[in-house]
């Protein structure tokens, strides 16, 4: 093609996602040809106000072998614009290492965020080739940086440097009293990893007396040390014993109750690995599974021992992040920590067959290095994710190639692509979400052929648990005909007592999920209040931390509140109970669909008003609980709302379509006389979206997987 062909190409593409990919062909291009002319082209799309061009020329600059794209990489470090800082240190990564690019990489480490992880992952990377430089860097640096989390990650970043060039410093931060106790943690937990070297066991043992943050650190890295130092002794595969296989989400707080289900990243897919893992060894499809999550250190140690003792049924390994929770999209910094617990708690099992993963997030960033370097097989959940939001805020307006940059600073857009496509080139196997034209939009967003392999790839819808939303419709349907209120229904009771006189009686348009924009609750709440929706009925969010939100949550709180003011939410008819218990939350939507006598109306309906659903756990609870629904005409529910019948699909990221949308949805539902839409809409759940075919059609997966590692390990054995 040629490079200023491909530069051009990419340029004039229409679309965002169509130009990122053919970012793929000027990186081909840049490093078949090279030369002076290529990096003259590539440093001119740099300077430029296209953003977009100016991160896909970094990475093309990365596979030009020359002295002079070394150079310019380098001094994009320094660059005054954030997201080329960022792109530059990940770009440098696949590059021989540069004595003189330490400094600044090491600089990027003390500025921390999402340009800290990267920067601090190609240090790691380099520092095999270049032990000594690298460490020295980190300690020249720890002479002049004060502040307690740059002090943590530098010393963080120097746990990650083999050798005893590291080791002291590390013993001398770890016993150091006048040192701050985060830095000293950071210290503790890189001895953990640290096998084989004179001197570090004792020093752990010493720490680990007594109690603090400190000293469970200290605990939970002598158990590290002592695990075995070979990778070869794990046992990847546990043939000879049941099926084991291990799921994980590490932003949410994920228990058996769910309890914490829609605060803060506690979303569905937080209920859905506690009723896919329940049902699996319930109907013994798999003997095993480890669920993955965050947890305190006391926490971590205590699911070790748990873990280790047991061959059967469903276990939850805690994950310490040694920090406090935040949004997934700030979390990349915790990558060390999180690959550190994955691996503790794998390592503790015994062995486990497979490692599912499900998000291009930092815990399957670091989950897949543990696979590789634990040999065990993955199964990829694979989604157009975020290739599916790009697309909608492209459409919108919101998102063009001249802001992209600065937008890519916060959602890191263009690495979590990219890390799609690495987790789902990798995997053993893949599994898809229905979706109306699925070959052509992997092909077309991903860029992945399904039909290249299809061998490889599964198509398995998401599934939810009948028996919950069953209960809840009878226990709805029996209050509303006049019978005692339940618990869950007493407290819809009081949270709706609270509107003024005249605006009981109405019924309720309903929205369960996490706030974050990109389940457009702010959005919902605009629709419903600045048309006529807000006099025909009131408005129940139910999720979000609202004692103590994220940051992400008050930004859809500030956003909500810009709409009807908080002290006057009452008045206008919105209610905002927080999170609340999965079963709980199944009542409130049961009781919108048959009213609460004398305080609500029958006959509401739900809306989800996501820039993106990839299928919809909440949606299609709602539509096993006969609620007419309103959702994303894109992903998944554009494969089970049929259109007009039982749901109206729109544009949800259009406030004008999503406004009528509710609208011609609730006149709709109040003109029903029967159930029979209601019946319809639970027999398309019953029929192919329940937690048991989910869990059969996975356990198929799982054996599949394991029946082709296992063959691939006997010809492996032979061969030698």
């Amino acid at each position: 093609m040629g490079i200023q062909t491909s530069l051009d190409a990419l340029q004039n593409a229409e679309r965002l996602i169509d130009a990122m990919r053919l970012a793929d062909d000027l990186a081909f291009e840049a490093g078949r040809t090279g030369g002076t002319r290529t990096i003259r082209l590539l440093a001119t799309a740099l300077g430029g106000d296209d953003q977009l061009t100016a991160i896909a020329a970094t990475h093309a600059l990365a596979e030009v072998v020359d002295e002079q794209a070394d150079v310019l990489l380098s001094a994009l470090l320094s660059s005054g614009r954030g997201f080329l800082r960022e792109h530059a240190a990940s770009a440098l990564g696949s590059r021989l290492p540069r004595l003189d690019t330490i400094g600044r990489l090491v600089g990027l480490v003390v500025e921390g965020g999402f340009g800290g992880m990267v920067a601090q992952r190609t240090l790691e990377q380099w520092s095999p080739q270049i032990p000594e430089p690298v460490a020295i860097g980190l300690e020249g640096a720890l002479l002049g940086v004060r502040e307690t989390d740059a002090r943590y990650r530098l010393v963080e970043t120097l746990g990650l440097v083999r050798g005893r060039i590291a080791t002291r410093p590390l013993i001398a931060v770890a016993r150091d009293a006048g040192e701050a106790e985060r830095v000293r943690v950071a210290a503790v937990a890189a001895l953990g990893q640290r096998r084989g070297e004179r001197g570090i066991a004792a020093v752990l043992e010493e720490l680990a007396v007594g109690r603090g943050f400190l000293a469970d650190t200290a605990r939970v890295a002598v158990v590290d040390l002592s695990a075995s130092a070979d990778a070869g002794d794990f046992d990847a595969g546990r043939v000879e014993g049941g099926l084991t296989v291990a799921q994980l989400f590490l932003h949410a707080d994920i228990d058996a109750d769910l309890t914490q289900a829609g605060s803060g990243d506690n979303g569905g897919i937080a209920t859905l690995l506690v009723r896919l893992g329940d049902e699996l060894v319930e109907n013994r499809a798999v003997d095993r599974v480890l669920t993955l999550s965050r947890s305190s250190v006391a926490g971590a140690l205590e699911s070790v021992a748990e873990i280790a003792g047991s061959d059967t049924g469903h276990l939850y390994g805690r994950i310490p992040l040694l920090s406090e929770p935040v949004p997934s999209a700030s979390a990349w910094p915790l990558r060390v920590a999180a690959r550190r617990g994955i691996r503790r708690i794998l390592r503790a099992s015994g062995g486990v067959d497979m490692l599912h993963l499900r998000m291009a997030d930092v815990g399957s960033l670091a989950a897949a290095d543990v696979a590789r370097e634990l040999d065990i097989p993955v199964v990829f959940t694979v989604a157009p994710d975020p290739h599916a939001v790009i697309q909608s805020l492209d459409l919108a307006g919101s998102l063009t190639r001249w802001n992209f940059g600065d937008v890519d600073e916060i959602d890191h857009f263009w690495f979590r692509s990219r890390l799609v496509q690495e987790l789902a080139s990798n995997a053993s196997h893949t599994v898809l979400f229905p979706r109306p034209t699925l070959e052509t939009d992997m092909r077309e967003l991903v860029g992945i052929d399904v039909t290249a392999h299809p061998e490889r790839h599964t198509v398995v819808p998401e599934g939810i648990d009948l028996d919950v939303v069953d209960r809840s419709v009878a226990e709805a349907r029996e209050h509303a005909a006049g019978g005692e209120a339940t618990e869950p229904l007493q407290a819809l009771r009081a949270l709706i007592e609270t509107l003024p006189e005249e605006r009981r009686g109405l019924p309720l348009v309903i929205s369960v999920g996490r706030f974050h924009r990109v389940k457009g609750m702010a959005t919902v709440v605009e629709a419903w209040a600045t048309g006529d929706l807000r006099d025909r009925a009131n408005l129940l969010l139910v999720g979000g931390n609202l004692a103590d939100p994220s940051a992400d949550e008050r930004e859809q709180l500030d956003l909500m509140n810009a709409i009807v003011p908080e002290q006057g939410r009452a008045e206008a008819g919105l209610l905002l109970p927080g999170h609340l218990p999965n079963d709980t939350v199944a009542r409130f939507v049961a009781a919108a669909r048959f009213g609460l006598p004398g305080l609500s109306a029958p006959h509401g309906v739900y809306v989800c008003g996501s820039l993106k659903e990839e299928f919809g756990i909440a949606l299609l609870e709602a539509m096993g609980s006969g609620l007419l629904v309103v959702a994303p005409d894109g992903g998944g529910p554009a494969t089970y709302v049929e259109q007009g019948v039982t749901g109206f699909l729109t544009r949800t990221w259009d406030l004008e379509q999503l406004r009528d949308s509710m609208s011609i949805a609730l006149t709709a539902s109040q003109e029903e006389t029967t159930d029979e839409r209601a019946a319809r809409s639970r027999a398309t759940v019953e029929r192919s979206f329940t937690i048991q075919a989910m869990a059969s059609a996975l356990s198929a997966v799982y054996s599949d997987v394991r029946d082709d590692e296992t063959s691939l390990r006997d010809w492996s054995h032979a061969a030698r």
